[in-house]
């Protein structure tokens, strides 16, 4: 499942109706948007989604809408990170259960976490569930940041599969790329490192500006893909 979860991704957000109850009509609407826009993976309840103010029961609508409306023909990636480690695997199990293809994990956030720490939170969840299991690195939202060390570390384990890194910080990817295994999935979290991971050996990467210009991301990567790296890179297309 790992390979297959590449290219570009959208980082979906949350449709809300005018009592900030969540809009599940318009995020089925969305989703098949998205689909036929021809993007390669959904990922609800990620930072864009605003998962953090979102109450358990919201969450699992979200998810089983989105994995029901996508009804296979996208793998959908659901966010299930939380501040503790006993909440994030509870809510692994469920989205396991509701049949998300793949999870991303958000380092916990507020209290303050060692590499060995981050380390053992990680392992932990992972080993709860089957599915495959994404890292997501966004330390100016949680305060801390997955060493280069640790991702390897993380990245020998079985259904570790990958990292989305909204860090920023283009070093860092090019290293977590040079650390891991070959079949471990780099993502960029950043729109406009997209195209330079790939050129480094990036798989593709989780996009917020997909809800909005999927065509413009989707073209990037298949681009990328044909040779032609001036059209890729061409501004305004």
């Amino acid at each position: 499942m790992n390979r297959e979860i590449q290219g570009i991704i959208a980082a979906m957000v949350t449709p809300m109706d005018k009592t900030e109850a969540v809009n599940l009509s318009e995020l089925r609407h969305q989703t098949e948007r998205l689909i036929t826009a021809g993007l390669h993976g959904l990922f609800c309840l990620g930072t864009n989604g605003e998962a953090y103010v979102l109450e358990e029961k919201e969450k699992l609508e979200i998810i089983r809408c989105v994995v029901e409306q996508a009804n296979g023909r996208l793998p959908v990636l659901a966010g299930t990170g939380c501040v503790s480690t006993t909440a994030s695997i509870a809510l692994a199990k469920e989205a396991e259960r509701l049949g998300a293809d793949a999870l991303s994990v958000i380092s916990p956030w507020f209290a303050a976490a060692s590499q060995e720490e981050l380390y053992r939170h990680f392992m932990t969840v992972a080993d709860s569930v089957q599915i495959p299991v994404f890292l997501y690195n966004i330390p100016a939202r949680t305060g801390v940041n997955l060493s280069v060390d640790t991702v390897r570390r993380l990245a020998q384990a079985g259904n570790i599969a990958g990292i989305k890194d909204s860090s920023g910080n283009f070093d860092q990817i090019l290293q977590y790329i040079e650390a891991t295994p070959s079949d471990f999935t780099v993502l960029s979290g950043n729109d406009s490192l997209i195209l330079p991971a790939l050129k480094e050996g990036g798989v593709g990467g989780i996009t917020a500006v997909a809800n909005i210009y999927p065509e413009t991301m989707v073209s990037i990567y298949r681009r990328f893909l044909a040779g032609d790296l001036a059209g890729a890179d061409r501004r305004g297309n």
